[in-house]
């Protein structure tokens, strides 16, 4: 069943590419209506159509012409510079999420241990809301 699939379909590649490179005809007939076809019509004028196939591809071998003097000097800085802002939007959405993460802590925990000169202590209201706005005011600098 596989192989007379196969085979009927092999059959018509190779007689559709026989259509194909076929002359093709127009016509126009007695009610103005324009007809294209493989045979021309009988008793009636017709007009061959170029059916020229594209010019190819170029090869591998052939030039391709060089780009202007400069433009790879400026493609060159535009890759670099797309990549130094990239890598400096990286940072600061780093940066963001630890002073997200700093702010939840500071508001979710109202004991909060700082180290000091190597020393723990813990912070007192007021100077955890201190560290409150400062933080909501970094994030609103840095990060919106």
């Amino acid at each position: 069943m596989r192989l007379t699939i196969l085979a009927g379909g092999l059959l018509l590649v190779a007689l559709s590419s026989g259509v194909m490179a076929s002359q093709v005809y127009k016509w126009v007939d007695a009610q103005g209506v324009t007809h294209f076809g493989a045979q021309p019509p009988e008793g009636q004028s017709s007009e061959v159509l170029n059916t020229a196939t594209p010019p190819p591809k170029p090869s591998a071998a052939e030039p391709v012409e060089p780009a202007p003097a400069g433009v790879s000097e400026q493609r060159s800085i535009n890759r670099q510079v797309k990549k130094q802002v990239a890598e400096q939007e990286a940072e600061r959405q780093r940066y963001c999420t630890t002073l997200r993460t700093n702010l939840a802590q500071l508001q979710n925990n109202p004991r909060v241990r700082v180290e000091e000169e190597g020393e723990m202590r813990r912070l007192n209201e007021e100077e955890r809301q201190t560290r409150i706005g400062e933080t909501k005011q970094k994030i609103a600098d840095t990060c919106d």
